[in-house]
């Protein structure tokens, strides 16, 4: 038994000398997450569908055999053409160039620093000031229409921040309505439903608006409502944040509470609208922080054209130019899904110095020019750990054997260096080093998500530019929360997370 403890202990010493080299840093919300060692390949796993070709293009098992030794996915290049265009198993090693830039907060706050303080780096005074005006012009313009409303008076600076505040704190009480803190059931807070009445609060959430009216200049954009909101906001997180070197493209887990779906009944389920806008973000991952977002919506016009797009992994390269545009240059890595990862999208980020690892499957990745024998599962048993890589020019496509094909694309790793997986019931398991990073780094997303969901804002409006800013206003949180934690301000005071109704009291 002494002798099991010392080797799992060795194990996990090795472990975290490695991802600490792969700048994997301890969780900035210093909890203990459940253990994804089983599942490190972001909701992937070896043995579903995405990548077995066969199966998922025939329903004759017979026929999708034969289909399997004439051809692959589409764009896929026979083995032939595929060492025409330079595909070899013969590997070179390389390594990246230095990352040409600092990480890391770019202001120092002070030790007294309140948690206002942070979330105003994001969304300071200013911003604020804008939806008072914004709101009291839609208020004098709705009344000049519908009818004068006795019971309104124009919104101050400081009633803003506090209606801010209210419906920020469902993501504490998580409570779906933001009315249950004047009720006197189980989500009642009598400490803060005394900074404002319900009455004002519910005339305040009516008249509520980001931007007022179109601009002349405005076109038919879907979301101008709130895009000088979401210009400003952008540009505060990447001015006051550097991101590591290593970086994910993905979406982030905005849908509903899972605890809440379960107690749904199916009818209520139907009532609910479906999200019309997805999200997607550029995220650090040594610290959690959302440097750049980008909302596409599924319906309506768009400012990029990405509206036009029907071919979801066109779609998903495009976002993926549009989120990495500021990294010309510096030599960051950037981890990708299935359905980002193409060898198109890699070459392209290679010539402006950024350099990409991605899982890839043949249901969800564009496979143009990538060899068919290394995306066509073979019959021949395969032992746990094995990999067979194929490289062009610095760009390998690994295809590795755990309980089932995985398959990734990499140009920033050098495929003669090996990694290893560790779990905790079978150990370690032999992989390229390429893998190790990529499971590593997104592990430690999935965990940020799992937290990060569960403070997401609650309240759920109709309307969807109010969705989109409920919830850029939640990741303007969680990125103030990590600042708070990397801070001085963390020693003196430590909230559990970033919410203190004082600092937006309408009575300060």
């Amino acid at each position: 038994m002494a002798e099991c403890a010392r080797r799992g202990l060795s194990l996990l010493e090795e472990a975290r000398s490695r991802y600490e080299s792969l700048q994997i840093s301890d969780d900035v919300f210093g909890e203990s997450g459940d253990d994804s060692s089983e599942n490190p390949f972001y909701s992937t796993t070896g043995d579903s569908n995405s990548d077995n070709y066969t199966e998922t293009n025939t329903g004759d098992a017979r026929a999708g055999e034969t289909r399997s030794q004439s051809c692959g996915p589409p764009g896929s290049v026979s083995n032939g053409q595929a060492q025409e265009e330079g595909w070899s198993d013969t590997l070179q090693d390389f390594s990246v160039p230095h990352y040409q830039d600092t990480h890391g907060p770019t202001q120092k706050m002070p030790a007294n620093a309140t948690a206002m303080d942070f979330f105003q780096l994001f969304v300071p005074d200013n911003v604020i000031q804008n939806m008072v005006t914004q709101t009291n012009m839609y208020a004098k313009k709705y009344q000049e229409r519908f009818g004068s409303d006795e019971g309104w008076t124009n919104v101050t600076l400081a009633e803003m921040k506090a209606f801010l505040g209210y419906v920020t704190s469902t993501s504490v009480n998580r409570c779906e309505s933001v009315l249950s803190i004047w009720s006197s059931g189980f989500f009642s807070n009598r400490s803060i439903a005394l900074k404002m009445s319900q009455a004002r609060f519910e005339k305040i959430l009516k008249y509520f608006h980001v931007v007022a009216f179109r601009s002349s200049h405005g076109g038919s954009q879907g979301l101008y409502k709130i895009q000088p909101f979401l210009d400003s906001l952008q540009q505060s997180f990447s001015s006051t944040f550097r991101p590591s070197q290593t970086q994910v493209l993905h979406e982030p887990l905005i849908d509903e509470d899972p605890v809440f779906i379960t107690t749904c009944t199916e009818r209520e389920l139907r009532k609910r609208k479906k999200r019309k806008f997805s999200l997607w973000v550029r995220q650090c991952s040594a610290t959690g922080f959302i440097g750049q977002i980008y909302v596409h919506l599924k319906e309506g016009p768009g400012p990029d054209g990405l509206d036009t797009l029907k071919n979801k992994p066109q779609l998903h390269s495009l976002v993926a130019k549009q989120l990495c545009q500021n990294l010309a240059g510096r030599n960051a890595i950037i981890f990708t899904g299935p359905s980002i990862t193409s060898l198109n999208l890699f070459q392209e980020f290679e010539k402006q110095g950024i350099y990409g690892c991605g899982l890839l499957s043949t249901r969800k990745s564009d496979c143009t020019g990538l060899p068919q024998s290394m995306l066509i599962n073979t019959e021949a048993p395969q032992q746990r750990g094995q990999s067979h890589i194929k490289m062009r020019g610095n760009t390998s496509i690994i295809n590795w054997y755990n309980k089932g094909n995985f398959r990734f694309l990499s140009n920033a790793y050098s495929p003669t260096k090996e990694g290893v997986i560790i779990k905790r019931k079978s150990g370690e398991i032999p992989c390229p080093l390429a893998v190790e990073a990529f499971a590593a780094h997104l592990s430690y997303i999935c965990k940020y998500d799992d937290k990060y969901s569960k403070y997401f804002i609650f309240h759920k409006p109709n309307k969807t530019w109010q969705q989109v800013f409920w919830l850029t206003i939640s990741i303007a949180i969680n990125n103030a929360y990590i600042l708070y934690k990397m801070s001085d301000a963390y020693h003196v005071k430590r909230y559990s997370r970033l919410l203190d109704m004082d600092d937006c009291s309408p009575t300060q």
